[in-house]
């Protein structure tokens, strides 16, 4: 699911079925589920790029991606890619299955060529939907992906009615979500020494933080 062939690649994102899916999911997202958005979400027009969020419902890709032109490849726990008709939609984006053990090297390499094709990479750093509304702590994989990839990390952070629901809930009954989106974030230029994946896991957090407690003038 997640082999990411250099000419598959190159005709993902002008795909005729990307091209749909996306705009499916923009009407489904923006006018069933009412989507504020408080601040843009910057992500380059080209080349390879990361976009992070916290993790508070199912309904967060769809949602994300809405706000986002480009059509975004996530990195999604495993178990979700496996059940229809799920499976189907994961496919059909990109989707790059991820075991929540850690052990498997597939899902990383497979987001690496992602990037190195030129497309943009979604990422949940906490691993897991959160079960209140503080940011949980970030694992070191987006961190360690963008410092290899060397791609800018575009931090996203949603709050809203979405949170604490089931998948089923939050998909079908419709929701009001709020999205900030910051500035792309350079890691090799924000920490000291690139090789230090906690500062650079910390300054991702950071910055997740600060749009957490934003104060949005309207």
């Amino acid at each position: 699911m997640y082999d990411l062939g250099v000419k598959e690649s190159d005709e993902f994102e002008s795909h005729p079925r990307t091209l749909l899916l996306h705009g499916i999911n923009r009407l489904f997202s923006r006018t069933y589920h009412e989507v504020e958005v408080e601040s843009p979400v910057r992500v380059p027009e080209t080349g390879g790029a990361i976009v992070i969020s916290n993790h508070i419902s199912a309904l967060d890709p769809l949602l994300v991606q809405a706000v986002v032109q480009r059509p975004i490849v996530w990195m999604v726990a495993k178990e979700y890619c496996t059940r229809q008709p799920l499976k189907w939609l994961f496919e059909s984006i990109k989707a790059i299955p991820v075991s929540r053990d850690g052990k498997d090297s597939g899902p990383l390499r497979a987001a690496l060529r992602t990037l190195s094709a030129g497309h943009v990479l979604g990422i949940f750093p906490e691993g897991k939907i959160a079960k209140s509304e503080a940011i949980q702590p970030f694992q070191t994989g987006a961190a360690m992906i963008a410092l290899r990839a060397g791609v800018p990390v575009t931090p996203v952070y949603q709050f809203g009615s979405s949170f604490g629901q089931s998948m089923m809930r939050s998909v079908l009954i419709p929701q009001k979500v709020r999205l900030r989106g910051g500035q792309p974030i350079y890691l090799r230029d924000a920490v000291s020494d690139p090789r230090d994946l906690a500062a650079a896991t910390e300054q991702l957090q950071r910055a997740l933080e600060s749009l957490r407690h934003q104060t949005v003038c309207i």
